[in-house]
């Protein structure tokens, strides 16, 4: 069985993580990369997909994020 992978990033550096997570949710697993230039890539791959900026929202609504991407080249 695989585990889930989890991606998160890192409240004191900034760091985008991707790896495992243990039982409690919030601990990383061994292994964990740091994958933050190609998670940036891909969200900004994706965003450019779709000519405008996307949101991102809580379930009441509330938009929490506004992800805008200038493509230079």
């Amino acid at each position: 069985m695989n585990k889930k992978l989890h991606i998160g990033c890192s409240p004191l550096t900034g760091t985008i993580f991707a790896g495992t997570v243990l039982k409690d949710g919030r601990t990383w697993g061994a292994n964990k990369q740091d994958v933050t230039l190609e998670a940036l890539e891909a969200v900004a791959e994706y965003v450019v997909r779709f000519s405008a900026p996307v949101e991102i929202s809580e379930a009441t609504g509330k938009v929490l994020y506004r992800i805008a991407v200038e493509k230079m080249a």
